[in-house]
């Protein structure tokens, strides 16, 4: 059943702002819902995704979830299926076992006077050389020359034995003596967030928004679903790269606790939406102005071009 009369597309929604019907935003692991949950009048019916079924994945190129796949005979599964990742087959190595091959071997009867081998050839050796064979049918003169291999061998041991000893102390050693120094980030202490304060607005905000949208409420952007889903979608990925609602939670004085928390709910409520009802609760003052404030501050002015989009006709509705 679709939400939408105007958009067929269950992938897709109407936007008011444009007057057509666009794409629902595509997420890693999960797949769209019909009409991205919106109505043409922006009433929200469902959540905007739900997590891929058992045996499927989506890794963010499709809006609807695909099948796992199946290794083909000869390869083996390397890694399962999970939501965000299709299945790794890797191909079957057969082991071969050889069986080394035995050549004849050649055996001298030694008296003291001759050596005859089993093929009948004799002769005599020299006084001072021990005459052996090996397989293959070579004869050397060993016996004199394998004395020195097994001292060889063992001082050779003993030296790496020495060697790796002396190596393990001076790492040890050098160890003890190096101090680790870093600078931590200004927006963590411990290991939580700490509340932070919001510098002045500064002109580059009064430039990019209007001064009428930053005296709304902050309830305004609560109100405005649009700006709300667009605001979820860039804030609240948690990423190393990029300052997050984690970070503007910090800033608002919720207590790292309440983040984590807040977090571990992210799949049934956005923690971008939970933490603006929270500041409108316990702030009935702010204004979109102070958001736009702390978004400069923690440099995402890509958030604040979506707050731009926010309209006095929207707001007044």
């Amino acid at each position: 059943m679709l939400y939408s009369l105007k958009c067929r597309d269950p992938k897709t929604r109407w936007d008011k702002n444009t007057a057509a019907c666009v794409p629902c935003a595509k997420k890693p692991g999960h797949e769209v819902t019909t009409n991205c949950g919106y109505n043409d009048n922006g009433g929200r019916h469902e959540l905007p995704h739900r997590q891929c079924k058992v045996n499927t994945f989506n890794d963010g190129s499709w809006a609807v979830c695909r099948p796992c796949a199946s290794c083909p005979p000869g390869y083996a599964v390397a890694q399962s299926c999970i939501p965000t990742t299709d299945t790794q087959c890797e191909e079957i190595r057969e082991r071969t076992t050889q069986v080394p091959v035995k050549e004849p071997t050649t055996f001298l009867h030694v008296s003291s006077s001759t050596i005859q081998t089993n093929q009948g050839s004799s002769w005599t050796p020299d006084e001072t050389a021990v005459l052996t064979t090996f397989s293959g049918g070579s004869v050397a003169a060993a016996s004199s020359g394998v004395l020195w291999v097994v001292p060889l061998a063992i001082l050779l041991s003993i030296a790496l034995v020495v060697l790796s000893a002396c190596i393990i102390y001076m790492k040890r050693k050098r160890g003890q003596h190096l101090v680790f120094d870093y600078r931590r980030r200004s927006s963590v202490i411990s290991d939580g967030f700490s509340p932070l304060t919001a510098p002045a607005c500064k002109n580059d905000v009064k430039d990019i928004i209007s001064s009428e949208i930053l005296s709304a409420p902050l309830q305004t952007v609560l109100d405005n679903l649009d700006v709300l889903e667009q605001l979820i979608i860039l804030l609240d990925p948690d990423g190393p790269t990029v300052k997050n609602t984690k970070h503007l939670a910090s800033h608002c004085s919720f207590s790292s606790s309440w983040i984590t928390y807040t977090y571990s709910m992210k799949d049934s409520k956005s923690p971008l939406k939970a933490v603006l009802e929270g500041v409108t609760s316990r702030q009935p003052d702010w204004t979109v102005g102070h958001l736009a404030k702390l978004l400069r501050q923690m440099e995402r002015n890509d958030a604040i071009l979506v707050l731009a989009q926010l309209k006095l006709n929207e707001m007044d509705v």
